[in-house]
């Protein structure tokens, strides 16, 4: 009766090859890396003998530089890219860097944001300073109490905002009236309601009262956002604003920069400057 050997019902792990050890047929071993399995009991012959061997698995080919992706990224924020001889390594870039390619056949670098975007640089307000102010002075130009703002682009690529709010009453009767944002770098502020003495102005006709008691109050704002340049201003240069009514033909007394009923928050002056 032929007796079967139940051990052999499936292959054998025999562990790595040892040259000593008797094998027989469906052992599996280990060598170089490689897994085999013997076709042919034998003692002495190596897993390169075809006659005795059969390669189960194959070891796929080592990276090029010789190392693994454990050695070669080390740090937490590595990167790992292939140059032209092998995987290398990017370490982590600095806070606030994005990662930029330079096309095809280079390699991979952290670069900073710089064109387009700008750091919010000065917050000033002059609205403490403001006060109400009257005339009855035809084609002129008065400051609402003592308000001022000092600024000095660094650039002319630096953007400028201004921003500012005021309330006027006038008179019964057809009355012009406007505002706007004197800027001088010294001396005294003018009393002239000519475009000159302004960085930014309405005019003389921005707003006119009517014949009812509702017509006497108007309110005026602007806001208006530009770069150095385009405000007239140079860089390195200090230059003191400060928000003016302006008047045209008028009768009577008018007063900017009022105060009404309830009103919350009704004398607005400010400025922001952002730079590249």
């Amino acid at each position: 009766m032929a007796t079967l050997n139940l051990g052999r019902i499936k292959p054998v792990f025999r562990g790595a090859y040892a040259g000593g050890t008797a094998y027989v047929i469906d052992d599996i071993v280990t060598s170089g890396g490689e897994t085999f399995i013997c076709i042919q009991a034998s003692t002495g012959n190596a897993t390169s003998s075809a006659s005795h061997w059969t390669k189960l698995a194959e070891k796929g080919t080592n990276g090029t530089n010789g190392t693994d992706v454990g050695t070669t990224i080390t740090t937490q924020g590595d990167i790992l890219y292939r140059d032209a001889s092998g995987l290398q390594r990017l370490g982590a870039g600095t806070s606030g860097q994005y990662l930029e390619t330079k096309g095809s056949g280079q390699n991979p670098v952290w670069s900073t944001v710089s064109t387009g975007a700008y750091t919010l640089a000065q917050i000033s307000d002059g609205t403490s300073g403001m006060g109400s102010v009257s005339t009855s002075s035809s084609s002129t130009s008065v400051r609402l109490g003592t308000n001022e703002i000092t600024v000095t682009p660094s650039a002319s690529t630096d953007m400028i905002e201004l921003n500012a709010y005021l309330n006027v009453e006038g008179q019964l009767g057809t009355h012009y009236v406007g505002a706007g944002i004197q800027f001088k770098t010294s001396g005294s502020y003018s009393s002239s309601s000519g475009s000159v003495n302004y960085l930014i102005s309405t005019g003389e006709h921005a707003e006119a009262t009517g014949n009812t008691s509702d017509d006497r109050y108007l309110s005026i704002a602007f806001n208006n956002t530009r770069s150095a340049s385009d405000w007239g201003l140079s860089a390195g240069t200090t230059y003191y604003l400060s928000l003016h009514g302006i008047t045209h033909s008028i009768s009577g007394s008018h007063s900017f920069g009022i105060t009404t009923t309830n009103g919350k928050n009704n004398r607005v002056f400010t400025l922001k400057r952002w730079t590249v």
